[in-house]
């Protein structure tokens, strides 16, 4: 997503990283509860719940935190939580999509709706905006993982369906059900990944200026400070001077 990465440094950079960190491990470790739940509590057997664990290391969630998720859900231990997607228009028209893990529907959705109807947004049906975005497989690695030319070969071996190469770093891309195997082939070709997850692309965006930004923001911040929430997606698109301008707001 254009500028998403941007837009996270930023909101690193705002002093709510230490806040940010404690929401994030929470959210890790529920998925990977839920993951382990599902399936075989070996990550090697378990390509969800290997995703779970690769992606709590990415973002420096500590062992202990991560074996601690895992015996939770062997032990039996943990609530019994369902997956919920929730879409709905934020501030000048930004497609929103809001992913959830909750162990009460009621609650969530009512916080959901309230949160988009506080923030200038609305919050739709299922669908409404999902037809804007596609389902697919993210991987990220740094700059240091090679040029340009290097990272399309492997990706190009690996199965993957797309590369983005720019100064922040290379963005792989797949189909969602091939991202165990191709991030298994990038893995032994370059190494351990930034980032490695599903992830909902925009196909088309909505291009906002500063203040749209800003009010898109709001919006994705307060969604982001729910507990029963685990990951907000947008189609925003904004320019590098909009971007370095929110920077200095």
């Amino acid at each position: 997503m254009a500028g998403h990465s941007k837009w996270a440094n930023i909101q690193h950079r705002k002093g709510r990283q230490d806040k940010l960190r404690a929401k994030l491990f929470s959210k890790f470790s529920k998925e990977i509860t839920i993951a382990a739940k599902m399936g075989d509590p070996d990550p090697d057997k378990n390509p969800r719940l290997r995703l779970a664990v690769k992606e709590a290391r990415s973002q420096s969630m500590p062992k202990d935190n991560i074996e601690r998720a895992i015996k939770k859900a062997v032990g039996g231990e943990g609530e019994d939580y369902e997956e919920i997607r929730y879409e709905g228009y934020g501030p000048n028209g930004v497609a929103v999509i809001v992913e959830a893990m909750t162990d009460n529907r009621n609650r969530t959705a009512s916080n959901v709706r309230s949160t988009f109807t506080k923030n200038g947004g609305n919050l739709g049906e299922t669908g409404s905006v999902g037809f804007m975005f596609e389902r697919k497989g993210e991987i990220i690695y740094p700059v240091s993982a090679g040029d340009a030319d290097t990272i399309m070969m492997a990706a190009i071996e690996a199965g993957a369906e797309d590369v983005e190469s720019s100064e922040d770093g290379h963005v792989i891309y797949c189909q969602d059900t091939d991202l165990n195997e191709v991030s298994t082939a990038l893995e032994a070709e370059l190494g351990e990944s930034e980032s490695t997850k599903l992830i909902w692309k925009p196909g088309t965006t909505t291009e906002l200026d500063l203040d749209g930004m800003q009010a898109l923001m709001k919006l994705v911040d307060a969604l982001e400070d729910d507990d029963d929430v685990q990951r907000v997606t947008t189609n925003f698109e904004a320019s590098d001077e909009v971007m370095s301008q929110l920077e200095e707001a």
